[in-house]
């Protein structure tokens, strides 16, 4: 029996340990974003801390640590012997004087005396086991060395046949410098670069944070204001995004809801003159074909016009988000739309095109669109268009300019609005249209005063 297509690469299912493993991952790793930011932050702080102190305190502090100890060890082993080739009382005072006035120690030899313990209280550090070990290879009889009984000094006992051998050391003689010291550096300085990184992690966080709030409530029908965009490059941009996203989708809600406004009220007339007509029609008697001939001309008028509105508000109303990019030439746009209005009689031509090559990347079918509604609405204002474009540093423009009246400043952004028309019978939704497609292609559109002395629209789209 086969195996299904596929079955050979089908995922292998988690064992019990994987599960366990995860779960307890779960439970233990941080569920926020700024819980797990500290975490990725601190685990490494705490290891590179941890491995210094590591260097420091088993690497140069043990090399020093018995260096030192091993000198001592060595001073007192010698001493040992001078006593023990030199019995005579006043050779073992001389030989306690020098020795411990030229290695700095304070000798004293208690005669008869036994040593109560041995080997040595411990203390933090290295040097109370590299000091033991130096001195039991280096003195072959039993050591005791006291480190809390003196402030800042170190005690030796020797236990001697004669008697215990007492020498006192400054502290400082064997210890570089208190390894308390080192840890608490390197902990204050790793807890305050903590610190650090968590406020500024806070920060960024808290920007992530308020862009979640407002697309939650964007979601839920509650508008907001803008988000400032605030924090890291990255988190800035989504905040841009989001703002543009926010904006565009409050138009398309706007520009849909004034649609299905418009639709009851644009097809009133005609429908109004439909139940007129029908009204009017004989209902009894004979009727001749021709006298009806006039009312049904005028039905068919309206029947016409409302087949217009309709494809007009439908064609706003679907979009043309479903169109695969691709890139097209601007000049074959342009020869397009020129060969069309010629053979309606306009004048129309192609100015520069810059370079010659010049092409973009988007919706063809939207785009054809776009240009066709522009010189059209252009068409009914002038005698004479012309198309141009160029590229500029991220983007390409595209011109139409005409030698029409022009638009006031005060309506170059009203004209852009559903149901702004000036023409008889129009439904003002073709510069709507063209708007909403070249938004959708990341773009902006606008109006200018052109070069013909008309208007000139100025269309940007991304390279």
């Amino acid at each position: 029996m086969e195996s299904a297509p596929g079955a050979e690469y089908a995922p292998e299912a988690p064992t019990g340990w994987r599960r366990w493993r995860g779960r307890l991952a779960r439970r233990i790793l941080p569920r926020s974003l700024l819980g797990r930011m500290l975490l990725i932050g601190f685990i490494p702080l705490l290891t590179t801390q941890a491995i210094s102190l590591e260097l420091f305190y088993g690497n140069y502090l043990q090399i020093v640590s018995r260096r030192l100890s091993g000198d001592m060890a060595t001073t007192i082993a010698m001493t040992l012997d001078m006593l023990e080739r030199y019995p005579s009382p006043a050779d073992r005072k001389w030989i306690l004087e020098d020795a411990g006035r030229r290695a700095g120690l304070v000798m004293t030899l208690h005669e008869g005396g036994s040593l109560q313990r041995r080997g040595s209280n411990h203390v933090l550090g290295p040097i109370d086991e590299d000091l033991a070990r130096d001195l039991e290879a280096s003195v072959r009889w039993p050591t005791f060395v006291d480190w809390k009984k003196a402030h800042r000094r170190v005690m030796i006992l020797v236990q001697t046949p004669i008697g215990v051998l007492q020498v006192v050391a400054l502290r400082k003689r064997l210890d570089v410098a208190p390894v308390w010291l080192f840890v608490a550096w390197a902990s204050g300085s790793a807890l305050l670069l903590f610190l650090i990184a968590a406020l500024f992690m806070r920060n960024q966080v808290r920007a992530i944070r308020r862009l979640a709030r407002a697309a939650e409530l964007f979601g839920l029908g509650r508008d907001t204001v803008p988000i400032v965009p605030e924090g890291a490059q990255e988190i800035r941009k989504a905040a841009v995004a989001f703002n543009r996203m926010r904006d565009r989708i409050n138009r398309f809600v706007e520009q849909r809801t004034t649609v299905l406004a418009g639709v009851s009220h644009d097809l009133r007339t005609p429908l109004t003159r439909l139940r007129l007509s029908l009204a009017m029609f004989p209902r009894t008697g004979m009727i001749r074909a021709e006298d009806l001939q006039p009312d049904i001309t005028d039905m068919i008028g309206d029947i016409v016009e409302m087949e217009h509105m309709i494809e007009g508000y439908l064609s706003f109303a679907r979009g043309e988000g479903a169109e695969t990019p691709s890139v097209i030439r601007v000049e074959d746009l342009f020869e397009e739309s020129v060969t069309a209005l010629r053979r309606v009689g306009a004048r129309a031509s192609i100015g520069f095109v810059n370079p010659p090559d010049l092409t973009i990347t988007g919706r063809s079918n939207a785009l054809r669109r776009v240009l066709n509604n522009v010189v059209e609405n252009a068409r009914h204002h002038a005698t004479r268009i012309e198309l141009s474009a160029e590229r500029g540093r991220k983007q390409v423009f595209v011109y139409v300019d005409d030698n029409g009246c022009g638009v006031e400043e005060a309506r170059r952004e009203s004209v852009f609005r559903a149901f702004e028309s000036d023409k008889e019978g129009g439904t003002g939704l073709g510069l709507a249209i063209a708007r909403d497609i070249i938004h959708a292609h990341g773009g902006h559109i606008g109006l200018e005063t052109g070069p013909l002395g008309g208007a000139r629209v100025r269309i940007e789209l991304p390279a």
